[in-house]
């Protein structure tokens, strides 16, 4: 009994995303590949699936060996974090701002740090000066 299996990957090649569709009938494997442009969202994948996979050209077939592949669903999770985590999630100029944040938060802190420090030795200072003048009997 012949199956047909389906696979689509979609990836950020500079400067578009494009989507590699895969398709193993019969034991032959044939592909095409769609530039999307702008990153989509998934249902905007979903959506252009729904309305032009009949319209996809696919490559010429070429003979592949179609295994059984069970794959362990934690371990499949833990090479999508793994994925999410080395890349980045969305586009080059959001993972920018998410590092611009990153940046002001650290200043803030530092900042923050000095002016409690500041804080404390005024504090200080003035507890100081106060023992100082109980002890010349003022």
């Amino acid at each position: 009994m012949d199956s047909t299996q389906g696979k689509l990957t979609v990836f950020f090649e500079d400067p578009f995303w494009v989507g590699i569709f895969e398709r193993i009938e019969h034991g032959k494997l044939s592909a095409s590949k769609v530039i999307f442009g702008a990153e989509p969202k998934d249902y905007e994948v979903w959506e252009y699936v729904l309305k032009n996979y009949d319209q996809l050209r696919f490559s010429p077939s070429v003979d592949v060996v179609v295994k059984k592949e069970t794959v362990n669903p934690k371990r499949m999770q833990r090479e999508a974090a793994k994925q999410i985590a080395s890349a980045g999630i969305g586009t080059k100029s959001q993972q920018v701002l998410q590092l611009q944040r990153e940046e002001n938060k650290l200043e803030r802190k530092t900042i923050s740090r000095e002016q409690r420090e500041a804080e404390k030795q005024r504090q200080f200072d003035l507890r100081q000066q106060k023992r100082k003048e109980k002890h010349r009997g003022r």
